[in-house]
């Protein structure tokens, strides 16, 4: 058995993760009146429903959180959106991406112009389609974002102002054509400006992940908007998160015009960000939208179950984001050696279906890679100006002149006192680097232990390192309950990090979404929510399967 299991039960034999098969959610059958099961949490505040829903969420080594009994793919619902009956603009299919080595980001050339080319390309980079993939007579496509399942619950709304090319207004953007979908003009003389809105529909990951699927629909968004960090960065444009109220969002997005989602699924709103071509702060958002017009396409004509919890933690963690903080860490992230172009290296990245198993990461790469995940000057955390709350977890397996074990980065000195105080008393916490604040917890082999954790996935055990990413939980919750959703923001950011860090140096990373909960913190020695466990990822070298046609994005 491991050293690191800890009680927790490693079962070999346990080669593919098992489907979960009991579910409380609302089953809608052929001729059965659909109904909303009484909510069984009758609590008083929004924090209480925010930690209900967690604990109610989580996997266990012995059953899986509630979810469908069955999948029917054929009856999947559609990975597009459209709005029908609205002015439509082709973006260019062939636009001139910047010509940027990876290890130069940040980049100071003069920012570029806002103008549809532009936009384009901040498009393709950040959430448009990278590729096709084709098997056995079917084809599915991948994203500038990762999405648990491949599901892509996120859509992206854009407000243009004085952008050349661009009629001013509220436009949705069709990832499969490439092309935006005009919902509402602008009833002012707007002073220039861009802006990317977000909502999440939850059905898309709820029809394959039942009620753990508000958890993922939020790693989503983080991933999404460190995705537009990057392809801003590439553009010598800053992005800025706006501090609106999730009422303010809906009806900056058109979202709160109850009639247009009548029979079709509805949209969740997150959040605005401003992308900044100057100097200067953003403009102010457009005040009002005149002559709305267009109706959104139904994705799943038959959706075979509801899962109330998941509105009812949807309300519960509406709000704004807090302030910016002030006086944050500026660290500079070590060197990369990787002069790949910076957008070959968002095209071409990739989720990792399978690892090898015997790649060894070379040391200078896992630096390089923690260190993008330290607060600093990097286009992610350029954009996000709040205290680091997420902090990786490593199970290192094999990394160039690292011995295999636990090891912990703390993000912060005071999550690193936190931790400390919160895990295990018999960790040993001794330095593991010069220069970062990496900490070596136990010696021991991990292999075993990270695949059982990970929903006895291979995937976990075969990477050169898996991370768990550990949130400051309680306090931030029951502060502002919006913060359930940040939390999960950040933690979708970090793996973002991983993710073209890894693809930059010619590995590749993957995210875990389904995991123990508990087991998870059982090993750490957590024993109460002031941190919780988030999100698993991976990295290491890829095994491809030959099999798969790969075809190019918007070639037809």
């Amino acid at each position: 058995m491991d050293h690191l299991a800890r009680g927790v039960l490693v079962d070999s034999s346990q080669d593919r993760l098992k489907d979960p098969r009991a579910g409380s959610g609302t089953c809608i059958q052929p001729g059965i009146a659909m109904h909303r099961s009484d909510n069984p949490m009758n609590v008083p505040t929004q924090a209480a429903v925010i930690h209900a829903y967690h604990q109610r969420t989580q996997h266990h080594l012995d059953r899986y959180a509630a979810g469908p009994g069955t999948l029917d793919w054929d009856a999947q619902p559609d990975p597009f959106r459209h709005w029908t009956d609205t002015q439509t603009l082709a973006l260019p299919r062939d636009v001139p991406y910047p010509d940027i080595a990876w290890n130069a980001l940040p980049d100071t050339r003069p920012a570029a112009p806002l103008n549809v080319d532009s936009l384009s390309t901040l498009l393709r980079l950040s959430v448009g389609i990278t590729a096709w993939k084709e098997y056995a007579g079917s084809r599915w496509a991948l994203r500038a974002n990762p999405s648990s399942g491949n599901l892509h619950p996120t859509e992206t709304y854009v407000i243009a102002a004085g952008v050349q090319g661009v009629t001013h207004g509220l436009h949705h953007y069709h990832s499969r054509s490439h092309v935006l979908e005009q919902r509402a003009e602008s009833s002012e003389s707007p002073t220039p400006g861009l802006w990317l809105g977000f909502s999440s529909i939850h059905w898309r990951e709820a029809w394959k992940y039942g009620e753990r699927a508000f958890r993922y629909c939020q790693l989503d968004l983080g991933h999404v908007l460190a995705a537009v960090s990057y392809a801003a960065a590439l553009l010598g444009w800053r992005v800025h998160l706006l501090r609106l109220d999730s009422s303010e969002v809906a009806r900056h997005l058109g979202l709160d015009r109850t009639a247009d989602f009548a029979g079709v699924e509805a949209e969740e709103p997150e959040v605005i960000v401003a992308l900044d071509a100057s100097a200067s702060l953003p403009a102010d958002l457009p005040a009002d939208w005149l002559r709305f017009a267009g109706k959104p396409s139904l994705l799943d004509p038959h959706p075979l179950y509801q899962w109330p919890v998941i509105e009812e933690v949807a309300a519960a963690t509406r709000g704004a984001l807090l302030p910016a903080e002030a006086g944050l860490p500026q660290l500079t992230p070590l060197p990369s050696t990787s002069t790949r172009p910076a957008s070959e290296v968002i095209l071409k990245r990739r989720s990792a279906q399978a690892f090898d198993g015997r790649s060894v990461l070379p040391h200078a790469v896992f630096r390089r890679l923690l260190s993008c995940l330290l607060p600093g000057h990097s286009p992610v955390w350029d954009m996000w100006p709040h205290a680091p709350r997420v902090h990786p977890v490593l199970l290192v397996h094999r990394v160039e002149g690292v011995a295999p074990g636990l090891y912990a980065l703390p993000r912060s000195d005071a999550a690193a006192a936190a931790l400390r105080e919160s895990c295990r008393a018999e960790f040993a916490w001794d330095a593991a680097d010069p220069e970062l604040p990496l900490f070596l917890l136990l010696q021991a082999a991990a292999a075993k232990t990270a695949r059982t954790l990970s929903c006895h996935q291979d995937i976990a055990s075969h990477s050169a390192v898996t991370l768990m990413l550990v949130a400051e939980f309680a306090a931030p919750i029951d502060a502002n309950p919006a913060a359930y959703r940040h939390l999960h923001w950040e933690t979708g950011m970090l793996g973002h990090v991983i993710t073209l860090e890894a693809e930059a140096a010619g590995w590749r990373g993957t995210g875990i979404g389904c995991f123990f909960d508990d087991a998870d913190h059982d090993v750490l020695g957590l024993a109460d929510s002031r941190f919780q466990v988030l999100y698993h990822f991976a990295v290491g070298m890829p095994v491809d399967d030959p099999r798969l046609l790969t075809l190019d994005a918007y070639d037809e």
